[in-house]
């Protein structure tokens, strides 16, 4: 295989173009599978809407235990398709996660070495897991959420969330929390590059606290701390996870080196 060094700004640039084509095609396969399922997972996306009105004892029509009897308003002819073409990109970007976390990663393995290449199959899978994880985390987090936005208006407003409205708060929360549960791969990732240190991330975790904080609070549209700790907590506990490993890394080739 051609390595970095060797490759120019086209093959560059061509390599890239047939990582991202075979990454889209894994995309509209799985969104593709997504459309067809997505009427046997809807319940369980609109489980947590369902979770956070029977909290607030809202009055709606049916059992609000039962995920069928709670439902979404459409009001426009095409929101219900729509929502549905949402749904099935994001379930694409999971099923499609393995293709597409290995085309990234063969995209920038040629500046690898060949031992750090063997990680490849690791990679891919961690990253899956990591991306399910986040995903499972923010189903468990919504509910909060939304019981906290839903009550911030008062007795006299009463919650009727439209499918739209509702399914894409849903699923950018989920989406958001499942790319920052790859927050370690990738910081792992630049100290196999050697791209960062654990020194260098221990001299900046004040201001990547900092920076972390600030970004859970533009992610969670919730004012509570609940909330902002939920999504800033993993977030600070996978950073100092890198910094561990990037110190283990640092050993094994200093260990290496002196072989």
């Amino acid at each position: 295989m051609v390595t970095a060094g060797e490759m120019t700004l086209g093959e560059h640039l061509r390599e890239l173009r047939q990582r991202l084509l075979k990454a889209v095609i894994a995309l509209l396969l799985g969104a593709i599978v997504g459309y067809v399922v997505f009427p046997y997972v809807l319940d369980l996306l609109i489980a947590p809407y369902c979770a956070a009105l029977d909290t607030l004892g809202a009055d709606i029509a049916g059992d609000v235990d039962d995920p069928r009897e709670c439902n979404l308003i459409a009001f426009r002819p095409l929101e219900p398709f729509s929502v549905r073409i949402k749904t099935s990109l994001v379930i694409g970007l999971f099923v499609g996660g393995p293709v597409i976390f290995y085309q990234l990663w063969r995209f920038i393995t040629p500046g690898l070495t060949k031992r750090e290449r063997r990680y490849a199959l690791p990679f891919v899978v961690l990253s899956q897991v990591m991306f399910a994880i986040g995903i499972g985390f923010a189903y468990l987090v919504i509910p909060q959420g939304l019981r906290i936005l839903l009550f911030l208006g008062g007795d006299r407003i009463e919650p009727f969330l439209s499918a739209n409205e509702y399914l894409s708060f849903f699923l950018t929360m989920s989406v958001a929390f499942g790319l920052v549960f790859e927050l370690p791969l990738v910081l792992i990732f630049l100290a196999m590059v050697g791209v960062v240190k654990a020194a260098s991330l221990r001299r900046a975790r004040p201001y990547a606290v900092v920076i972390m904080v600030v970004a859970a609070a533009f992610i969670t549209p919730t004012t509570d701390a609940v909330t902002l700790f939920f999504m800033a907590g993993p977030m600070i506990l996978f950073y100092e996870l890198s910094i561990l490993a990037a110190w283990l890394i640092e050993r094994s080739r200093r260990r290496r080196a002196t072989v």
